[in-house]
């Protein structure tokens, strides 16, 4: 009787490929601290950070602001001035600040960690051209 072993399967990822939500929250606090915005002008906004590609899912960004301000991280209002549809406006709270302060120390540590592997990398690969 034999066994039939299966190897892994090889998966197959490109170079950056994950979660595409990662950075949306920290987007928002950031598009908020630009300047209050309603949801479809701060979905336009944020795709400037280039955390998403293309437009950000509406339902995506709205969900983020709920939860957002669930936590007390952004607060809103609704704007019935003007001819158009009323529109809820959101801002940045002081806690939202606090939080989007902390995404940035995060992201600079990761910045760092980052540019170490890389400089890793390239003094390897000044080794391997020397024939070491």
């Amino acid at each position: 009787m034999s066994t039939k072993i299966n190897k892994p399967q090889k998966k197959r990822t490109r170079p950056g490929s994950g979660k595409s939500e990662r950075y949306i929250q920290p987007s928002i606090l950031l598009g908020l601290k630009a300047k209050p915005s309603y949801g479809y002008e701060l979905i336009h906004n944020i795709q400037n950070f280039g955390f998403v590609q293309g437009q950000a899912p509406p339902g995506m960004i709205y969900r983020h602001l709920r939860e957002l301000e669930a936590d007390g991280l952004v607060w809103s209002e609704w704007q019935t001035e003007g001819t158009g549809p009323a529109r809820r406006i959101y801002r940045l709270t002081a806690e939202g600040e606090e939080a989007l302060n902390l995404w940035i120390k995060y992201m600079e540590n990761q910045a760092n960690n980052l540019m170490n592997f890389i400089n890793e990398h390239k003094e390897l690969q000044k080794i391997d051209q020397a024939g070491g």
